[in-house]
């Protein structure tokens, strides 16, 4: 059994900070490339950024590209996701999602993540 939870959500302003978190339990984390997803009211869930399992390739979707990190600690079993200067379109569900898949690389596609947390809400006013 494999257990995502994400936490680090919540209710900020525009240009305001925040940094989610997503333990995973189960098998080695360490086994797992990691991505970030979002999905705001009546859209479609989208990528946010993901992370190989070694740390060494972190590709990010473009509107986040230069205010979002994506970083891991292996020894944690922990994916982080901070976010800088937050705006109000950055409002969504933010899902955290494992991959087993054994290439281990930093998907982009949903369909390659094997595992979802049951998210985290971020809303940002401006």
């Amino acid at each position: 059994q494999v257990l995502l939870v994400e936490s680090g959500g919540g209710a900020v302003q525009a240009g305001d900070s925040l940094r989610l978190s997503c333990i995973v339990s189960g098998r080695p984390f360490s086994t797992y490339a990691m991505g970030w997803f979002r999905q705001a009211p009546g859209k479609e869930r989208e990528f946010v950024a993901s992370i190989s399992r070694g740390g060494e390739v972190t590709p990010y979707a473009n509107p986040v590209k230069g205010w979002f990190t994506i970083s891991r600690d292996n020894a944690k079993n922990t994916v982080f996701l901070q976010m800088n200067s937050l705006k109000p379109e950055d409002t969504a569900v933010y899902y955290c999602a494992a991959s087993g898949n054994p290439a281990g690389w930093a998907f982009l596609s949903s369909g390659a993540y094997n595992y979802w947390g049951q998210g985290t809400q971020v809303t940002v006013s401006a």
